[in-house]
């Protein structure tokens, strides 16, 4: 069962209680909470205090991406401050190892990513230590791109591996998700897709149903 993702990223930041608990109302049950650290990416979002206000107020489960380098140094803090999954660049880490463990420790869940220049072979070696793979099909940094092509064959690859492996993970989307792409990443293997702009930009309510329902009819003509 795929599962939308909305990203905070987009949200109107005035609005941001209101908007969640609009998007609780509408069934969404996993919220995708990027944080970026002008570092390993461009730019530089929110990160602690945002969470722990908004944890105040929603039951979702917080999706945390971390693009931040050396994300071990703060995992025990975001999972203080109200994460329920942590998902940590392979490219940003000198121990994916270690980063992964230390989430485990914490009692989150551990998810990693691949930048769109990375090969899908490299999780290999975490696959199993892992509940998720994020595929990013933009780069990093920036809401609203468009959804590179190219990284099709990734999200597949990935799927691949996960059985090669004997693993059990979801595959999550982030990058130009809208109605020109839901059903090529849901056909690629894809059963998480995180959508900023596609969700936020304009009617809430109306933009999440409309996804959700393009990912339904996906995935019952799989």
């Amino acid at each position: 069962m795929s599962e939308l993702c909305p990203s905070i990223l987009s949200a109107d930041f005035n609005r941001l209680g209101e908007q969640i608990h609009l998007l609780e109302n509408e069934g969404i049950k996993i919220l995708h909470i990027d944080v970026m650290d002008g570092d390993f990416v461009p730019s530089i979002s929110f990160g602690m205090p945002v969470i722990r206000s908004i944890r105040k107020e929603s039951g979702l489960f917080f999706d945390v991406h971390l693009m931040v380098r050396e994300p071990i140094r703060y995992i025990k803090e975001f999972a203080s401050c109200g994460a329920d999954s942590i998902t940590i660049h392979l490219e940003a880490c000198s121990s994916v190892a270690e980063t992964l463990q230390a989430i485990h420790e914490t009692g989150c869940e551990a998810g990693i990513s691949i930048k769109p220049a990375t090969p899908a072979d490299e999780v290999r070696p975490y696959i199993r230590d892992v509940s998720m793979v994020l595929v990013m099909t933009v780069e990093p940094g920036f809401g609203g791109q468009a959804y590179i092509d190219a990284c099709t064959e990734k999200i597949r690859r990935v799927r691949e591996i996960e059985k090669e492996e004997g693993a059990d993970i979801h595959v999550q989307v982030d990058g130009g998700i809208n109605d020109d792409t839901v059903e090529t990443v849901i056909k690629a293997g894809a059963d998480y897709l995180v959508a900023g702009s596609s969700v936020f930009k304009g009617d809430l309510k109306e933009n999440a149903c409309h996804l959700r329902k393009l990912m339904a009819d996906a995935e019952s003509a799989l």
